[in-house]
């Protein structure tokens, strides 16, 4: 099955679920969301680098950054990947730390006073005190929701959403790619990386894995390329700002999607100038918008979905 065969199942099922639901209208309160299982992105077993082959004709998606947290929902929380990935079809970006016992946990900080009803350094607790916390929303309200493992998020995506993993510093990479082959979680998760040498040695330890990499100009396509990593192993993060479209033009000749990283001012920029902004991304070259609003970015972009042709697709939308 080809690549666009994957993406455009993905969002023909996605258009006849927002026929009758937009995802507009969940973003400022905590509702019930659907997690009986039966929405999701399902990427039979070793099609993930045939799913993530750029073709002229993708379909582009949003990555929900951090999980996508909205009021009621905080960051790196299950719930919050469930609010949104029930909505929409989507990529969850989420961020894994270590407590002091080894346990790998979702957490983006370093300490765990902003995010949580707890303090300290994530590094300096074990998991026995992390099991006792609650997490907290943005906007410092307390909820009821835990702190999930990586192997909860593993065992919680298959047949839901694709993972980004972003490893936090001093997290071992191999610990983390142990964790992704127990779950046999390779097809729909993807390691992040910074750096040429991190993305060579996440690829040394599995080569069927897919990497994000930094690769906001040619060199830094060059300096991976003569690490090893192979074309079909790269997700391409060009960086929080648009590049120049001949950036685009050489990734996507080498079959590589791209995610832009619009959290932040370009976010920002589409809620002061109209969300129709991202629409305005993915035409002049991103595959993937990087997204602190999932939901209203994927909204503004469903115009590209093409409806003339339904094929058997993912589930559920």
């Amino acid at each position: 099955m080809s690549s666009r065969t994957y993406i455009v199942n993905l969002f023909l099922g996605f258009f006849l679920f927002t026929q009758c639901s937009s995802p507009s209208t969940a973003t400022s309160e905590q509702t019930d969301v659907d997690v009986s299982g039966e929405r999701g992105i399902r990427i039979p077993a070793g099609e993930g680098k045939t799913f993530f082959s750029w073709t002229p004709d993708r379909i582009p998606m949003v990555s929900a950054h951090r999980g996508g947290p909205y009021s009621g929902y905080p960051e790196n929380a299950l719930e919050t990947f469930t609010h949104v990935a029930s909505q929409v079809p989507t990529v969850i970006e989420c961020d894994i730390a270590m407590t002091s016992d080894s346990v790998l946990i979702m957490m983006h900080d370093n300490a765990l006073d902003r995010t949580t009803t707890g303090a300290g350094q994530v590094a300096e607790v074990t998991y026995g005190y992390i099991k006792g916390l609650n997490l907290v929303d943005n906007n410092g309200t307390v909820t009821d929701y835990s702190i999930p493992t990586l192997d909860e998020v593993l065992e919680w995506a298959k047949d839901k959403a694709i993972l980004t993993l972003d490893v936090k510093r001093g997290v071992p990479f191999q610990k983390v790619v142990e964790a992704v082959q127990a779950a046999k979680a390779q097809d729909y998760a993807a390691i992040i990386t910074y750096n040429a040498r991190d993305a060579a040695q996440v690829y040394q330890l599995d080569p069927d894995l897919m990497i994000s990499v930094s690769l906001g100009s040619e060199e830094s396509y060059q300096a991976h390329h003569d690490m090893g990593v192979p074309d079909e192993n790269m997700i391409a993060f060009v960086g929080v700002s648009e590049p120049e479209q001949e950036l685009y033009e050489f990734l996507h000749a080498k079959g590589i999607y791209c995610i832009l990283g619009v959290l932040g001012n370009l976010d920002r920029k589409a809620e002061t100038q109209g969300d129709s902004t991202y629409l305005g991304y993915i035409q002049r070259g991103a595959d993937i918008l990087a997204t602190d609003r999932p939901l209203e970015a994927f909204d503004a972009i469903q115009s590209l979905i093409q409806t003339s042709k339904k094929q058997e697709y993912f589930y559920g939308y």
